[in-house]
This record gives structure tokens, sequence and C-alpha cells, in this order.
């Protein structure tokens, strides 16, 4: 009979091999901690503004250079309808735009914080967690690009439970300003169909990149509805190019605060351009027993920069090293060192400028 080995010395890539995403305990005891259930309110139900009274909920932007999308996504985060209590964290990773200004002179943030030179959107992230005020119990991630309609603060903090990563979606929309630069939205309430985790339409006999999988076949793959809402992605399980941690996106993403110091936060080392940070803390997330969950209604609209094509050309160039790095990581295993203890972290934060 052999000895069992310690969880301590398994790596990501075999934790990830042991972990089921059966997450509906904990859904339904979300939505009854927060009255939905006793009110009619289904998981995938928009959410009434009174619902979350006494959800402590801190919402983290990293900006570089996105004063194009900045006003429209500060102001959406005005206009949130939601009874908790919204902490507005902007980290500017050193833009060399007016990011920071925007930022400091909007009245819907709490914090601003200018970092002195560029450390990457990861980085940014784990300063602006540090930031967070006492006790709260939610940290939502938010691109700065991201423009929410008024009820997604109120569907994410409803549905906390303190073992559930709840994941958002984006509509990307390309930018075409109206008269005052603002970018222009094409309807009421963006389209869920519109993200790739939703609807997938990949080249058939190129190489994907993220798995180097080849499809010989045209396919129109629905991820989302393919895997039970990600229940089977669980215990290392793939659809085609897509597994569990791929699915946490921090366009919009809300993951239990706590979560987020126990698996020391985003790694820093990516390259800027194409992610894989988010990915990478999704995989140890999940490899640390939590679960990933969707919220439909949680969707909103992902701002296209002025200059689309050549952004895209930039990330798509950094993908390969950061898909490697990602497979690296994964050989080793969590953290032993929660976020509050990071002096990488520590560094930035005594280094920023505080604007507000």
């Amino acid at each position: 009979m052999g000895m069992a080995v310690s969880p301590d010395a398994l790596t990501l890539r075999q934790l990830l091999t042991r972990r089921d995403n059966l997450y509906d305990p904990f859904i339904h005891q979300a939505l009854t901690d927060s009255g939905l259930t006793e009110r009619g309110i289904g998981w995938h139900d928009t959410t009434p503004a009174d619902v979350g009274a006494g959800r402590r909920v801190a919402v983290v932007i990293p900006v570089r250079n996105a004063a194009y999308s900045l006003p429209s996504v500060l102001d959406a985060l005005a206009a949130q309808r939601t009874a908790a209590d919204v902490q507005i964290t902007v980290i500017d990773d050193a833009s060399t735009d007016n990011s920071a200004a925007i930022a400091a002179d909007d009245p819907a943030t709490d914090i601003v914080l200018r970092l002195p030179e560029k450390a990457g959107s990861g980085a940014a992230r784990n300063v602006g967690t540090l930031l967070a005020r006492p006790h709260v119990n939610q940290i939502v991630y938010l691109d700065a690009d991201m423009v929410l309609p008024p009820h997604v603060l109120a569907d994410l903090a409803a549905r906390y439970h303190p073992r559930l990563v709840l994941v958002g979606f984006r509509h990307g929309v390309p930018y075409q300003p109206d008269p005052d630069g603002r970018p222009v939205l094409p309807g009421a309430e963006p389209s869920l169909t519109e993200d790739h985790r939703v609807l997938w339409r990949p080249p058939a006999g190129k190489r994907l990149f993220y798995t180097g999988l080849v499809l010989n076949d045209p396919l129109i793959g629905r991820p989302l509805d393919d895997t039970n809402e990600f229940r089977e992605l669980g215990y290392g399980h793939r659809y085609h190019d897509w597994d569990l941690p791929r699915m946490v996106v921090t366009a919009l993403v809300a993951v239990p605060y706590e979560a987020v110091m126990q698996v020391g936060g985003f790694e820093p080392s990516f390259a800027a351009g194409w992610g894989c940070d988010d990915t990478h803390l999704g995989a140890r997330l999940i490899a640390a027993g939590y679960k990933v969950a969707p919220v439909r209604p949680a969707t909103g609209w992902h701002i296209d920069p002025p200059n689309a094509a050549a952004m895209w050309r930039a990330k798509f160039a950094t993908a390969a090293a950061n898909v490697t790095r990602y497979w690296t990581l994964l050989d080793q295993p969590l953290p032993a060192r929660s976020l509050r203890n990071d002096p990488a972290t520590g560094r930035l934060l005594a280094e920023g400028k505080r604007l507000k």
C-alpha cells in the first residue's frame, strides 16, 4: 500500500485532475443566503437593486492607456443599482495617456494609484487587491474597456459564496465614438452569444494556440452549453481547446477575497499582450478547491481600442510565449505565501503614487 501524497507536494497540473466542478450546493446556498430563492429569482435572472445589502465588494480595474474607454466604464459603475457596499479602485500601470487623471477626477472612484513603471495587468490587480477595504467579501476584476449594464454588480454580489468563482461574459464591439468621443454601444443589453465561451467558431485545419489541437472540420461550438455550464470541465476534462481554468477571464470575474489571498494572487511574470495571467489564476483557484460558476446576466460590452488591428497583432505576437509559460507554471505547486505577504506586490504598493 503506497503512502498518501500531501496536496502541498502536488503540482497545479496534478491538483487539477483531482478537482470536480460540481458547484450546485454552493449556488443553492448563495441564492438562499441572499434571499433570491424566497423571491423566486433564479441563478441566471437579473437581480433587483435592493438585494445584496451587507455585502462588501471591491472592484479592481488595471489601466494601461485606456482613455478612450475609461470614462464610459466609470460612468457605468456609477450607475450600478445595487445595495452592496462597493469600493472602486483603479491602478494605473504607468499609462502614457491621461488615464490616471481621468480616474482620479472621476467621482465614481474611491482609490486611484499610479505605478511608476509598467508592471503588467496581473501585478496591477495584485496591488489593487491589497488596497481593498477591511472585511471585503468579493473582488470583482474588471477590464478598463468593459462597460457594465446597471444590474451586473448586483448580480455578482447577490451570488457571493466563499467557495465560488463567478464568471461573467463580454460582448466585443468596435470603437465608434459619438461626438464627445465616447464609444457608442449597440443596444440596451449586451449579447451573451458574442462571448467565445458561449459561441465558438474555431478555424479548421489550423493549429489552435492553446493546446495545439487541429480540427479537421469546421465547428460551431457552444462551450457553455456543451459542458453543462462548465460542470463537466472538472477533473482536468477538456472541451476541444478549452478547459476549466481558461473559462476564468478577468475582463469580468468575481472572486472571494480570501481566495485571492490564499492562492497568492496573479502571477506577474507573463509578458504584456496576450494574457494567461487570468487562466493561471483560474488554475490556482481550482487547484485550491474553488468552483467556477457562470453568471449569464453578468455580461458587459468589451470596447475595442481605436487601433484594434494593431493591438491584436501585438497580442498574438506574445501568445505563444505566454501559453508556453502557463504550461510550465502548471508544473509548480500552489504558492506557499499569501498575497498579503508578497514582497513584489508590497514594493509596488509602496512605490506607487496615490492620486486619490
